[in-house]
């Protein structure tokens, strides 16, 4: 597993991704918990986040009326960090349905911001993605440290809305609408 020390000396390069025009590297659906399927492309709607995701039957967060909260329906993943913490394949991926090189900083991507992927449109979402306890199995206790030292960099990625109905895909890049 990566160091403390590797991460801290990476930390320059990950602040370094693209402000918009990112390029997806990764797509994956989680139908269930523990599995992982690889698309080349991935339908979003308002109405059912990404069809056959796990979001719409096992959310972490629902609204009051119990319904899935549609601040979760997508999360993104800076594919600088993924490559830095994914280093043990035999691991399973992260799971984040899009992994983009795109500086997720508040600073970039502030609360709100809309996020053209493919033919749909994602708004960032005031939820923190703080990961959860499997991060830290997978990748390690200094991976979790690093990704939750300074929430204003979201290094562990953003949590978003589908906003207009689409399609993304693995020719596509992410472009930060201002």
């Amino acid at each position: 597993m990566i160091t403390a020390a590797e991460l801290a000396a990476a930390l320059p390069h990950v602040l370094a991704a693209p402000k918009t025009d990112a390029r997806v590297t990764s797509l994956c659906l989680r139908p269930a918990f523990g599995e992982r399927t690889f698309p080349d492309r991935i339908e979003m709607t308002r109405a059912q986040g990404i069809p056959g995701e796990r979001w719409a039957t096992l959310p972490w967060s629902r609204l009051e009326d119990g319904s899935p909260d549609p601040r979760i329906q997508v999360s993104l993943l800076p594919s600088r960090v993924m490559d830095l913490v994914w280093q043990d394949k035999s691991m399973p991926h992260p799971g984040d349905p899009i992994v983009a090189d795109l500086d997720m900083s508040f600073v970039n991507l502030p609360v709100g911001t809309l996020i053209q992927a493919g033919t749909a449109v994602l708004r960032v979402s005031d939820l923190p993605n703080n990961g959860c306890a499997k991060w830290k199995v997978r990748y390690g206790a200094d991976a979790m440290a690093w990704v939750l030292a300074d929430p204003a960099l979201r290094l562990r990625g953003v949590l978003c809305s589908v906003e207009v109905d689409g399609e993304v895909s693995m020719a596509d890049h992410l472009q930060v609408l201002r």
